[in-house]
C-alpha cells in the first residue's frame, strides 16, 4: 500500500540542520535553526532553570496527566507575563488561557479552533513570514492569504504597502501579527505604527492573532510586550500565541499557551470550552514539565529575578553579534552596506544574500543559511566570525 508514496520534502529550516549535522568540514556553521547558542557554540540549561528542576524533582509526588487546558498555575503566570498581573483583561477575567506544545502546537490550536468557529475566514500574513505559518494554517483547513512587511530595497519595513492592504480586509478575517523580534526580518512595527495597525483592526473589525515568540529578546520584557498592549488597550478581542522555547531555553520540553481575550468572562469561557475540545480532538493534553519550570520560576521572587537577568545576557549577546558582524563585514572591505544588521531586533536578520550566494556558502564554506538569507544571529560566535565575513565577502565578489 505504502510503495506508491514518494518522499515528503525536507523542512526548509530542519532539513538544513540535518543537512549541517552530516558535513564533515570542522569549521561549519550552523545559521538556520533558530536556537540560541552561547558562544561555545551550546545551547545552555539556564541556571534559573536548572534551579527550578531541583525543586520540581525534590516536591513532585505524581505524574498524572494535566487538565486539557494544561496547569492553572501556569496558565495565570503566563497570563501576568503577557500584561501584567495588575491589567485589567485579568482583573476583569476576560482572557482565558490553554497550555500548549509550543508555539507552534499554539497556533494550530487556534487554526482549529478558527476553522471550526469561523467559516470562511481567512488568514493573513506578512511578506515575508516564518516559513511554517502557512502550512499550520492550511492544515486546519484555513485559506490563507498575505499582506505586504518588508521592503528589500531598504532593508526596512514598507508600512505604507502593508497599510494600504489591511485596509482592504474583510471583516471577520484574521490578521497575524508577529509581537515582537519578526521572523525572519528583525524589523518590528514602531509605537506609532502599532496604534495605526490597531486603529485598522478596530475600524475594519478584524481578529487579531500575535505570535510572541521572542518575548525579552528584542528590548526587554516589557518593552517587547508594547505591540500586544498597544491592540489590547483597543479594546478588541484577540489571540495569542506565545513560547517559552527561546525565554526560557526550554526548546525540548515544547512548552507554549494560547490566550484569548473576548469582551467578558463569559464568552472568554465559551471560546475556552472549544479550545479545550481541539486541544482533546488533537493531543488529549499538555505535557506537565515545561509548564512546571516556568510557573515555579515566574512565581518565586528570587527565581524569576535570576531568570531576568539571564534574558538579558542572552539579548545582550545576540545584540553584540549583531554589531560585530557589521563591523567585521567593514573591516573585511565588503561594499555592502550591512548596516541594517545592527538595527534589527531578535534572533534573525534578513540579510540580503541571495538565493545563489546561500547557496555557495554552503557548498564552498559549510555555512549553513535558509534559502531566502535568513540569518540566526543568535548561532553567531566571536570565534567563528572572521570565516564567516571572509565567505561572505568572497561569495558577494
Amino acid at each position: 500500500m505504502f510503495e506508491q508514496f514518494t518522499p515528503a520534502p525536507p523542512d526548509a529550516i530542519l532539513g538544513l540542520t540535518e543537512a549541517f549535522r552530516k558535513d564533515p568540514n570542522p569549521n561549519k556553521i550552523n545559521l538556520g535553526v533558530g536556537v540560541y547558542k552561547d558562544e561555545t557554540g551550546n545551547t545552555p540549561i539556564l541556571a534559573s532553570v536548572k534551579e527550578a528542576e531541583t525543586r520540581l524533582l525534590q516536591s513532585e509526588k505524581s505524574k498524572t496527566y494535566l487538565p486539557i487546558d494544561g496547569s492553572p498555575a501556569f496558565n495565570a503566570a503566563t497570563q501576568a507575563l503577557l500584561f501584567g498581573p495588575d491589567h485589567e483583561i485579568i482583573r476583569s477575567q476576560r482572557a482565558a488561557t490553554a497550555q500548549a506544545p509550543g508555539g507552534t502546537g499554539a497556533l494550530r490550536v487556534a487554526a482549529d479552533t478558527i476553522a471550526k468557529l469561523m467559516k470562511g475566514t481567512r488568514v493573513w500574513i506578512s511578506t515575508p513570514t516564518w516559513p511554517n505559518h502557512p502550512s499550520v494554517f492550511q492544515s486546519a483547513g484555513l485559506e490563507v492569504k498575505s499582506y505586504p512587511y518588508f521592503d528589500a530595497q531598504s532593508n526596512d519595513l514598507d508600512f505604507d504597502a502593508m497599510l494600504a492592504v489591511l485596509n482592504e480586509i474583510p471583516a471577520g478575517d484574521v490578521l497575524l501579527l508577529h509581537g515582537a523580534c519578526h521572523n525572519p526580518t528583525g524589523v518590528d512595527l514602531n509605537p506609532a505604527q502599532w496604534q495605526a495597525v490597531a486603529e485598522v483592526v478596530t475600524r475594519r473589525k478584524l481578529l487579531p492573532l500575535i505570535d510572541f515568540a521572542y518575548q525579552g529578546f528584542a528590548d526587554g520584557l516589557k518593552e517587547d510586550a508594547l505591540g500586544l498592549h498597544t491592540i489590547a488597550n483597543a479594546g478588541v478581542e484577540f489571540l495569542v500565541a506565545n513560547s517559552y522555547s527561546k525565554n526560557f531555553g526550554l526548546y525540548n520540553e515544547r512548552i507554549g499557551a494560547l490566550t484569548l481575550v473576548a469582551k467578558d468572562e463569559e464568552t472568554a469561557q465559551t471560546l475556552l470550552s472549544h479550545v479545550k475540545q481541539a486541544i482533546r480532538a488533537n493531543f488529549s493534553n499538555p505535557p506537565a514539565h515545561g509548564s512546571a519550570i516556568v510557573a515555579t520560576i515566574l512565581n518565586d521572587p528570587q527565581l524569576r529575578a535570576q531568570w531576568e537577568r539571564e534574558v538579558g545576557e542572552m539579548r545582550d549577546r545576540i545584540n553584540g553579534m549583531r554589531h560585530l558582524l557589521v563591523e567585521t563585514l567593514n573591516e573585511k572591505g565588503v561594499e555592502r552596506d550591512f548596516s541594517f544588521i545592527a538595527r534589527q531586533r531578535g534572533m534573525f536578520s534578513f540579510s540580503g544574500l541571495n538565493p545563489d550566494q546561500v547557496k555557495a556558502l554552503r557548498d564552498d564554506y559549510a555555512i549553513y543559511i535558509v534559502g531566502s538569507g535568513r540569518i540566526s544571529v543568535a548561532g553567531l560566535s566571536e570565534a567563528s566570525m572572521d570565516y564567516l565575513c571572509d565567505a561572505i565577502a568572497a561569495v558577494l565578489s
